[in-house]
């Protein structure tokens, strides 16, 4: 969504519901949506966090599970910003599974982002999908990627 400022930006002011909420509008509606649907999926959002390298605070959806042993494990599954009336959700993967993801039961569209989507890095190569949530379309392509990162890698 050109044109649109990404918000929680001071390191000093760290995002609330309430500021969340009104920074959202309408939207505010399908992000709570969005949480609880992720919530009934085991995966949860960290407290939000301000990162110096953007400048700006930033939350992470994360998977967290206990294995056979004992031991808590954690496993990040995608990257979430605020904008000007919607959010984002990035995930970023190893350009090992580019072909993976593109046989998800997911729109045409977002297969042809993820066919499109350029590579990056030296060493690692990696790419990222970025979905701007403005309405539900996006959000059964979001589950299903999320549902694939949190078994599959």
């Amino acid at each position: 969504m050109e044109g649109k400022e990404q918000l929680f930006r001071d390191k000093n002011v760290k995002p609330t519901e309430q500021l969340i909420a009104e920074s959202l509008g309408e939207g505010y509606a399908i992000y709570q949506r969005f949480v609880e649907t992720l919530e009934n999926e085991g995966i949860s959002l960290m407290d939000w966090r301000y990162y110096q390298d953007g400048k700006a605070w930033l939350s992470k959806g994360e998977y967290k599970w206990t294995t056979t042993r004992g031991t808590n494990k954690v496993k990040p599954i995608f990257w979430l910003s605020m904008w000007e009336g919607f959010f984002k959700v990035s995930f970023h993967f190893s350009e090992k599974v580019r072909t993976q993801l593109l046989y998800l039961p997911i729109s045409d569209d977002t297969k042809e982002r993820i066919h499109k989507a350029p590579t990056n890095g030296t060493k690692m190569k990696f790419f990222s999908v970025i979905f701007d949530v403005a309405s539900d379309v996006p959000l059964s392509d979001i589950y299903q990627i999320a549902e694939f990162r949190k078994h599959s890698i």
